[in-house]
């Protein structure tokens, strides 16, 4: 009877419900799991049941575009029992995939993942270049300014030097020319009184 009653009482402490050891859980974050958002935010954040135990490696999140590219922005923050990760800006439109991992309060790792939707890309749209008023009047050449000089052709300061040698022998020439038609004009209106006096001087031994 005793040995009855004893082994009764042990299947009863081991049919009596126990306390799990439950690692805390994720509560909530945002973007939320399996949700659908316009465009992709600057951060992700996780809530949990109770304050994580942080430290280098003890936090992990990984966000990743439709591509399987990552768009996390430096390491996750942990602050009591909420995870911050930074997201890089400019995120295309698609599903994206969540992967954390954590260290539960009771110090025992935990993990899991979720997917959200963007549907409207962040990325910045490149403009086409559109001519600005100062490149139009640049582009349109000036009444007031002179076309460039064509290579091989002498700037005007240039030609003057050059041809000033020509220039001083022209004035020399001209005034040598000048002197030789007055002198040439002055022996001519001499010429004729001294003819006369010879003609007078002639006729006067005639005379006599």
């Amino acid at each position: 009877m005793i040995a009855a009653a004893l082994l009764v009482a042990f299947a009863l402490l081991l049919a009596w419900p126990q306390p799990a050891a439950a690692h805390d859980a994720l509560v909530e974050s945002d973007p939320a799991a399996d949700s659908t958002i316009e465009t992709l935010p600057d951060e992700l954040t996780l809530t949990f049941g109770a304050a994580l135990i942080g430290g280098e490696g003890s936090t992990e999140v990984v966000v990743t575009d439709a591509a399987g590219e990552s768009v996390t922005d430096g390491p996750a923050e942990v602050d009591g029992a909420m995870v911050t990760q930074p997201l890089t800006a400019g995120g295309e439109a698609g599903e994206y995939r969540v992967l954390w991992k954590v260290v539960s309060s009771d110090g025992h790792p935990t993990d899991g993942e979720f997917r959200f939707t963007v549907t409207t890309g962040s990325a910045p749209e490149t403009a086409a270049p559109s001519a600005t008023p100062t490149e139009s009047a640049s582009s349109e050449p000036s009444a007031s300014t002179a076309p460039p000089a064509e290579e091989g052709t002498p700037a005007d300061g240039d030609s003057f030097v050059r041809n000033l040698p020509w220039i001083i022998g022209g004035i020399i020439l001209a005034a040598g020319l000048g002197a030789l038609i007055a002198v040439l004009l002055a022996k001519s209106r001499r010429e004729p009184g001294a003819a006369e006096q010879h003609d007078a001087g002639s006729d006067d031994p005639a005379e006599r």
